[in-house]
């Protein structure tokens, strides 16, 4: 019975730690670093990699703890979020800040044993998730472009860790995440909008699922485009895109493109739910198409 009762509660820890340090997104987060070092590093250091992937999870991973610290009483609002540990009652907040401020000085010593500017970086992203962005959210729609900037840092974080240096070619990285994040959390806040509007979060542009916030989804879904095929015109330094990859990323483009146009002539949930997750699939196969063009032309 006892032997019973601490399995329990060791799978309820494990489970309240993947959900505060919300283990899905981190992993996605940690891919684009990867993605980002693989495209920087003239030869593959694998101790780098692993060092590169457990100090950004430990660093996202404090950046979600810390967020639902500060919105707990929010939280309980919300249908998708009064189950977490701290809104719950399962994980005390004295608890969540340890792991917290744990993960967090983990995090900052392990990039900085790659080089200081990973450090550097990790760091300014976690202050700007959670002094800036996080406090933002329940006041203004500018929430989304305050925390475009701590979400667009990981694909460039990559390339400044197998570098050492910050040049145009993790500023182009850097823009392509950027961009990219508006079409992707617009159409996530449309279609939990409800639930958003609970909590007092302001996430959609106009503040409504309306035709003007629509217009600027389809907007910003052709500047991710445009943005993602520089490197194909060879003005990006080192990060190169060769034709044939550079029409695979258009084709994801288009696709996307073509989701963010139902969801302007349509105008619902469903339409919003099916962009959100096909943006998703534009990020994730857009970094693997770019390091699959470098290997290649490598080898070859």
């Amino acid at each position: 019975m006892d032997n019973t009762r601490v399995n329990t509660t060791s799978v309820s820890l494990i489970s309240d730690l993947k959900e505060i340090t919300k283990m899905r997104l981190a992993i996605s987060v940690v891919f684009s670093s990867v993605a980002g070092y693989f495209l920087g590093a003239d030869s593959i250091d694998f101790l780098t990699v692993v060092m590169l992937a457990v100090g950004g999870y430990c660093l996202v991973g404090a950046s979600n703890a810390y967020n639902q610290i500060i919105e707990k009483d929010l939280d309980l609002l919300m249908d998708r979020t009064r189950n977490r540990p701290v809104p719950s009652g399962r994980m005390t907040v004295n608890t969540a800040f340890f792991i917290a401020s744990s993960l967090t000085i983990l995090g900052l010593v392990i990039l900085y044993m790659i080089n200081p500017r990973t450090a550097m970086f990790g760091a300014l992203s976690i202050f700007l998730y959670v002094s800036v962005y996080t406090p933002l959210k329940t006041k203004t729609p500018l929430s989304v472009f305050a925390g475009a900037f701590p979400g667009a840092i990981p694909f460039m974080l990559g390339w400044v860790a197998a570098t050492g240096s910050f040049g145009i070619e993790p500023g182009t990285l850097f823009m392509i995440q950027f961009f990219w994040q508006f079409p992707h959390f617009w159409a996530l806040g449309w279609w939990l909008y409800d639930d958003y509007e609970k909590g007092g979060f302001f996430m959609l542009p106009t503040g409504k699922k309306d035709k003007g916030t629509a217009i600027q989804i389809v907007l910003y879904t052709l500047w991710t485009i445009l943005v993602s095929l520089i490197p194909a015109f060879g003005m990006t330094g080192k990060l190169y895109l060769t034709p044939l990859s550079a029409g695979l990323v258009l084709i994801l483009g288009l696709g996307m493109l073509f989701y963010a146009l139902q969801l302007y002539r349509k105008r619902d949930n469903a339409s919003a739910k099916k962009l959100m997750l096909a943006s998703v699939s534009y990020i994730t196969l857009l970094q693997i198409i770019y390091v699959l063009d470098k290997l290649i032309r490598v080898w070859i």
